[in-house]
């Protein structure tokens, strides 16, 4: 990912691909076999782009979120890959990267839901009469 011909060179790749398959099925009813291999087709291009963007490390962590929380690590990786199409991402990202970026999209979550830390308010009254004797 640090060569930016080679980045426009899978971008041209993926955009051909894409109007080639929109092409296809313009003029014909797309069946199930159809979609399912343009998924795989999309889904292996995604494994590869990760792959050339992420270190062996970074990898290895976001596979073991995957194994957890499956729709964190498609998160993650949709954010990756918005990153590197739009030349954010400088080099591979490290795994120290991949935790901070993760923080981050924590962080934006709990805002974004209102969750965060629970704070209780007790009232407090000094007039109370069970301090009488």
């Amino acid at each position: 990912m640090s060569d930016p011909d080679e980045l426009a060179a899978i971008r041209a790749a993926r955009l051909n691909q894409l109007q080639q398959s929109g092409a296809a099925n313009n003029g014909q009813n797309s069946g199930s076999g159809e979609e399912a291999e343009k998924r795989r087709a999309e889904e292996q291009l995604r494994r590869d782009l990760l792959a050339s963007a992420l270190e062996p490390a970074a990898r290895e962590r976001l596979s073991r979120i995957a194994l957890v929380s499956p729709s964190r690590s498609n998160q993650i990786e949709s954010i990756l890959l918005r990153m590197a199409q739009t030349g954010q991402l400088r080099g591979r990202v490290s795994e120290q990267q991949l935790i901070d970026l993760l923080e981050q999209a924590d962080e934006a979550q709990k805002k974004a839901s209102g969750q965060g830390t629970i704070v209780f308010q007790r009232r407090v009254d000094l007039d109370d009469d069970d301090f009488d004797i």
